[in-house]
């Protein structure tokens, strides 16, 4: 605390200390530290922690309209109540000390709006929010709240003076406008004055009473006469009741007394220094020696004896400590249960006196050395000196009275009246009586009136122990409203940890899904894409793999965590683990097109795994199926050699589809037909070269479902353009197959024989 003050100027001395404790211990625990000392020094090494622990104990707990029924009092009641009969124009002045991040100050700020809608009447306000919290300030003053605020505040007031902002609400401009937002200390610094609403709500709970009192009298200061108090339910005034009478105690709105002086005095009043230790006391001189003390207890032994009265040494309320010599003659067992108080122990006669002078001593302090009392034992006068001393103590906690009793001087005999008086006069012996009686009845009627002036101040001391009583009993209430102010602290501190949990478990939740959204992107875009990926350790632990990869490695959804090496592969001819390895250790990646058993394709790459630190943290092994590739180049080669070896040939030669479509024609067809690649190829066989094809022998010869594949013959006649009609031996040879390919070979026949010259005439 001292370091605290000295840092940062804020004294936190007479604050709770169980809050106080509560704060530093969970600021150590964040630090996992379990001495105090080693806290204390963490501090003083790490300036910036003074102030993370000066805002741990600034518990900045607060919402929209806390205890609604409270609100709904203050717009119905105290408000009106303040504003009735106030001029055109007149300047409400109010003050919310402790305002934290600015919540009850718009709340009050959104209340006098209404009203003064409602009502019809424009009065000036000046609104004072004040808390120890720049940061805390610093949000008030920009007054945008996160969207949980919709559960404090009605739909209508948040459609009314809130804007949303990005899921975010923010107070509208008028009523910002309202409230002026400071740093201020409502314990050190002068507060503000001619106030008519001051709302402390939830501060005083968190101070000792000694500060406490001294709080009170600075807002009843700051209020003018009947300006009004509102307090939270677990606080109150506390004694201060010359200051404030309750209006609504359950909500603790309490309103200044007027013409109440909270005095300028109680207000420069300091915070006493704390107590220091006396210091020790050492003997003055040097011991006395054991035969000296022996001697000195020996004499204090004889004059007791020999000197000393009787006397009883008792409490302030006459219970019996300690009995010194025989008294017996002065105080008897009383009757009923056993008691050791001396009043009661008394014999008649002295009850009454001896109560009286205990009165006198435990009340005033007042020593009583010697006061002459008359016993009646047997009913005979027997005087005694009753003395009660108050004794001095070192420890004032103890005091302690000592009543001695000595034996008194017989009563002197009561004159003798002279001879020679009148003949009226009565005998001797007759008159001695008479006054003795007298003085009997004289000294009965002073018992009695030592009698009620005793009992008017035991009367007296009645009404002082009721007031102690009373005082006690008030004492008590204000320890309970410690301990309420107490829980109420620890809730405020529970709500506050419970919206930081909140927070934080917001913040988690945005961050998982977040994750879960990633993972999920991830996961649709590598089975999407159809590459086997198996994620390596630098140990080639499996950490995870898609869904393709199994058709690589055998690999089941419970072997993430074992070594790749205990998984069957279905490659061929190569170790990957080993590539691997070799990959981890000079970070060159790897490439290779790998065949399977199954006669798939892959092209296998293995890569370093980099976390986003640039931290090499294992191997990323992928597998792209490249069958469909390899198969096509096989294809194309083989095409391209077909097509070569269709061009050696002599004969005309056209290759159809199974829809009796061109797929190729060699050269020699070309030369032979007059054709062109592009008006013969992808066209009908029955279409080409100007349907020249379309004979009825090619029908019966193509036509149907082939039967065989044995090469088929025929010979069929065309007329060849420029070559008139000739004939044509046609081979057929069917070619199995996904595509169902026809060979078809046009070979010449003979040519035609001459004409014959005609007959002469």
């Amino acid at each position: 605390l001292m370091l605290l003050r000295s840092s940062l100027g804020h004294d936190f001395s007479l604050y709770k200390k169980s809050t106080i404790t509560r704060r530093v211990e969970r600021r150590m625990a964040q630090h996992d530290l379990e001495q105090t000392a080693d806290y204390l020094r963490y501090l003083k090494e790490h300036p910036i922690e003074v102030r993370a622990l000066f805002r741990e104990l600034l518990i900045n707990v607060t919402s929209f309209f806390r205890d609604p029924d409270a609100f709904i009092l203050l717009k119905t009641d105290i408000l009106p109540g303040l504003l009735s009969g106030k001029p055109v124009g007149y300047t409400l002045r109010v003050w919310v000390a402790g305002c934290a991040t600015g919540e009850e100050a718009f709340s009050i700020a959104m209340v006098l709006r209404e009203l003064m809608d409602e009502s019809r009447q424009d009065f000036k306000v000046q609104m004072y929010a004040t808390d120890l919290d720049d940061e805390a300030i610093a949000v008030a003053r920009a007054g945008l709240y996160p969207p949980n605020v919709a559960q404090d505040v009605s739909p209508d007031r948040l459609r009314r003076f809130f804007v949303q902002e990005d899921n975010q609400f923010r107070v509208c401009k008028a009523v910002r406008e309202m409230v002026v937002f400071a740093v201020h200390n409502v314990i050190k610094d002068p507060p503000f004055t001619k106030l008519d609403l001051v709302s402390c709500r939830n501060v005083m709970i968190y101070l000792e009473p000694e500060l406490q009192d001294r709080l009170v009298p600075a807002l009843h200061y700051a209020l003018n006469p009947g300006g009004v108090l509102f307090l939270s339910p677990s606080e109150s005034v506390g004694s201060h009741t010359e200051l404030f009478e309750p209006i609504q105690r359950k909500w603790k709105f309490f309103r200044a007394r007027p013409g109440v002086a909270s005095s300028r005095t109680r207000l420069e009043r300091h915070i006493a220094a704390w107590p220091t230790p006396a210091a020790r006391q050492t003997p003055a001189g040097p011991l006395p020696t054991t035969r000296e003390a022996y001697a000195a207890d020996i004499a204090k032994r004889s004059l007791l004896q020999s000197f000393a009265p009787a006397a009883v040494l008792t409490d302030l309320r006459g219970n019996v400590l300690y009995v010194h010599g025989e008294v017996g003659d002065y105080l008897r067992t009383a009757p009923g249960y056993p008691t050791l108080n001396i009043v009661d122990m008394a014999r008649e006669g002295l009850q009454v006196q001896l109560r009286e002078m205990l009165g006198l001593a435990a009340g005033r302090g007042q020593s009583t050395l010697r006061r002459e009392v008359t016993l009646r034992p047997e009913g005979h006068p027997v005087p005694v000196g009753v003395g009660v001393r108050v004794l001095a103590d070192p420890d004032p906690t103890l005091s302690l009275l000592l009543v001695s009793f000595e034996p008194g001087s017989h009563p002197a005999e009561p004159p003798t009246p002279k001879r020679g008086t009148r003949s009226m006069a009565k005998s001797p012996t007759k008159a001695s009586n008479e006054a003795r009686r007298i003085l009997e009845l004289e000294h009965e009627v002073t018992e009695a009136n030592d009698r009620l002036r005793v009992v008017q101040e035991e009367r007296l001391s009645v009404t002082e122990e009721l007031k102690s009583f009373n005082e006690e009993l008030q004492s008590t209430n204000e320890e309970l409203q410690s301990t309420n102010e107490e829980l109420e602290t620890s809730k405020e501190e529970l709500q506050s940890v419970n919206e930081e949990l909140v927070t934080l478990n917001a913040e988690l939740q945005i961050k998982v899904e977040e994750v879960t959204r990633v993972q999920d992107d991830m996961k649709n875009l590598l089975d999407n894409m159809r590459i086997g990926t198996i994620f390596l350790d630098r140990h080639l632990v499996i950490r995870r793999f898609t869904r393709d990869a199994a058709k690589v490695y055998r690999l089941v959804a419970t072997d993430v965590g074992r070594p790749l090496a205990d998984i069957r592969t279905e490659l061929q001819e190569i170790d990957l683990l080993k590539e691997a390895q070799g990959v981890l250790d000079t970070l060159v990646a790897f490439e290779r097109e790998i065949g399977t058993a199954g006669g798939t394709w892959y092209l296998a790459r293995i890569q370093p795994y980099r976390t986003m630190d640039n931290v090499i943290d294992g191997v990323v092994l992928t597998f792209t199926d490249i069958t469909e590739r390899i198969l096509a180049l096989a294809v194309r080669k083989a095409r391209d050699l077909a097509e070569a070896v269709i061009d050696t040939v002599r004969d005309p030669l056209l290759v159809l589809d199974s829809e009796l479509k061109v797929v190729s024609a060699n050269q020699a067809y070309y030369r032979e037909f007059n054709g062109g690649t592009t008006t013969t190829v992808g066209q009908g066989l029955y279409e080409i070269a100007n349907r020249q094809w379309d004979l009825p022998a090619l029908h019966l010869l193509l036509d149907g479902k082939p039967t065989s594949q044995a090469p088929q013959h025929r010979s069929v006649s065309r007329s060849i353009a420029g070559a008139g009609e000739r004939p044509l031996d046609i081979d057929v040879r069917r070619i199995g197959g996904p595509g169902g390919f026809t060979l078809l070979t046009l070979v010449n026949g003979p040519p035609p024989p001459p004409p014959e010259a005609p007959a002469p005439p």
